[in-house]
């Protein structure tokens, strides 16, 4: 009889997943591994059968009412096993009576919803070589992250997500390690910090997310600046909830296009978030 065993992992093993992510075609940042794993330690799931890694989920405790589902993920000869479903139910117990927040692949929606979630919205992926330009916005300064901007950011931060993350935050906007190649921009306005984003070089090309703004001009500012960052012709990806059609036109316009879907779905009570306000999700996997 196989030995399957269940229990948090360690980052070099949280690691192996992150390359399966890889694998699936999710395209994961360069330096995502350490600012996803300090968010919960607990909550990085991995399944060993006989010792060998072959199945993680990520299950992430925010506060002591919301968490996130991600990395669910089992080697594609085990699928079909129930090994899947034995480090969901892990996952799950981890998370108690939290309101819990996902991004699924579309496909997995109806056993999704057998587990009790409810469809919030579709967040597409958009793919691109944009050099966008953007309007003046009076009285906008776009400018790179500053250490006295982090009360104001997570505050902000805040705002757009159910749930503080400052564990998340701390290592995704002004993390330790000097080799980290994520750059946080943010956007000024007549002293007030009203918008944030967070540009990562992924496995193929560059990631944005989040794309904090209150209003579609700032937003393109902060786009256009923030694609400024990578080489002439780097292939970037936005994360735009699809309600939120004016981070819609704004890729489209730019000439990007959609490539992948997610269902971002909801066990409890659904939050309400400001989507005209969301114009990049922070990441897939964490929310």
């Amino acid at each position: 009889m196989p030995d399957y065993v269940i229990r948090p992992a360690t980052l070099a093993e949280f690691e192996i997943a992150v390359d399966w992510a890889a694998g699936e075609g999710w395209n994961p940042g360069l330096d995502d591994a350490p600012a996803f794993y300090g968010a919960d330690p607990g909550g990085v799931l991995m399944g060993f059968l006989d010792g060998r890694p072959v199945a993680s989920l990520t299950v992430v405790r925010y506060d002591a009412n919301y968490g996130f589902l991600g990395f669910y993920i089992v080697r594609p000869e085990l699928r079909g096993t129930g090994l899947g479903l034995k480090i969901w139910d892990a996952g799950i117990r981890h998370l108690g009576g939290r309101i819990i927040g996902l991004d699924g692949v579309i496909e997995q929606q109806d056993n999704y919803r057998k587990s009790g979630f409810v469809l919030s919205e579709r967040n597409i992926r958009y793919l691109g070589r944009p050099r966008p330009t953007a309007d003046a916005v009076a009285g906008l300064t776009v400018r790179p992250f500053a250490p006295d901007d982090w009360s104001a950011l997570a505050a902000l931060d805040r705002r757009h997500v159910p749930a503080p993350r400052p564990a998340f935050l701390e290592a995704w906007i002004k993390p330790e390690a000097p080799e980290t190649r994520r750059t946080c921009l943010v956007a000024e306005q007549d002293g007030d910090l009203t918008g944030y984003g967070v540009i990562r070089p992924c496995n193929s090309g560059y990631k944005i997310g989040p794309l904090f703004a209150p209003n579609p001009g700032i937003a393109a500012s902060m786009f256009s600046q923030l694609t400024d960052l990578t080489p002439a012709g780097s292939e970037i990806a936005l994360d735009t909830p699809e309600v939120n059609t004016a981070a819609v036109a704004m890729a489209e316009a730019a000439g990007m296009e959609p490539a992948f879907e997610t269902a971002r779905m909801y066990k409890g009570a659904m939050p309400k978030l400001p989507m005209g306000q969301i114009f990049g999700v922070t990441t897939f996997e964490l929310g």
